[in-house]
């Protein structure tokens, strides 16, 4: 079977989900094989098997912590000269996307970013599918040149176990000049809470100016953590500065794609709709009957989000007791 390239993201080891699910929809293409950078990778390689890696290549480099992405692309790069992948795959973080547009540059092939779906294509190689013009149209893509090289969205796929045993192959990758040119000097960890990421969160209850004000948004939150979720925010709600702007949901904010995406006291202007419009089933909760949100929204309520949200946590916590 043809091989296929996936960049691992994890955290000293701990490979996050969206890695999962680019194994996942690796099966489809091929035989998915992971590229493993950084330190402390060992925890990894037995999670990587039970998601249907047939092989790891570790690039042990310790230098690789204090550095941004080009060990990444040096590794992917030289890996795929190597081992000629039907394609590589990798998440559509900020990092990942950079990575994979100087891989694609180095390789000479083309580049797909932000797909939501990827399926085999034949002779054509893969195709994807992308929402496009902020989310107004669906494509579908396949790249016809050099390898394809592709970013895939978080919740793109639920991740599925295929448990192999793989085969660990340590690489010793020459960096680049470019490598070593830019260095992290300092990390300042990121306050959060108990609930998921919002990119990766399979369920986010978003807020917007129906919300009116930032101590309402203690609702939002009780419906989020009842249904374990992320919260997010409209734009309208966080240039008001009811809620920081990294909860912010939209085309200039963060683009989500969950299984489900409750949006209460959200009109539903092009920008926000940009930024969630393929989550699978989308839910809204606002007074106004004529809400654009409405025409997107898989079920509607027409109500006051201060009497339906309350209402919801009580119904969700009958149910589980």
């Amino acid at each position: 079977m043809a091989e296929i390239l996936v960049l691992v993201d994890h955290l000293d080891g701990t490979v996050r989900k969206p890695t999962l699910e680019l194994l996942t929809l690796a099966r489809r293409l091929g035989e998915p094989s992971a590229v493993l950078v950084g330190p402390g990778t060992e925890p990894a390689t037995e999670t990587l098997g039970r998601y249907g890696a047939h092989k790891v290549y570790v690039v042990e480099a310790p230098e690789a912590e204090n550095l941004l992405v080009t060990p990444a692309v040096d590794a992917l790069a030289q890996i795929a000269a190597d081992t000629s992948p039907a394609a590589i795959l990798l998440p559509s973080s900020p990092d990942g996307k950079e990575t994979a547009a100087r891989v694609a540059l180095r390789l000479g092939s083309g580049l797909i970013t932000d797909a939501v779906d990827i399926t085999a294509g034949g002779d054509g190689g893969p195709v994807t599918e992308q929402s496009v013009f902020a989310a107004t149209h669906q494509v579908t893509a396949h790249v016809t040149r050099g390898v394809p090289v592709i970013t895939v969205k978080p919740n793109a796929t639920a991740p599925e176990p295929a448990p192999v045993t793989p085969e660990v192959e340590k690489r010793d990758i020459a960096f680049g000049p470019a490598a070593t040119s830019a260095r992290i000097v300092s990390r300042t960890p990121r306050e959060r809470g108990d609930r998921p990421e919002l990119t990766e969160a399979d369920i986010v209850v978003s807020g917007g100016r129906g919300v009116n004000g930032a101590e309402n948004f203690v609702v939002i939150e009780r419906v989020a953590d009842t249904l374990g979720a992320a919260v997010g925010a409209s734009r309208a709600a966080v240039d008001a500065g009811w809620y920081p702007h990294s909860h912010q949901v939209g085309q200039t904010g963060t683009q989500v794609s969950p299984q489900l995406y409750l949006a209460a006291g959200i009109s539903g202007a092009i920008q926000h709709r940009a930024g969630m419009q393929t989550s699978r089933t989308i839910v809204a909760v606002n007074k106004d009957k004529d809400a654009p949100i409405f025409e997107l929204a898989d079920y509607g309520v027409v109500g006051d989000l201060f009497q339906v949200l309350p209402q919801l946590v009580e119904e969700i916590e009958r149910r589980r007791s």
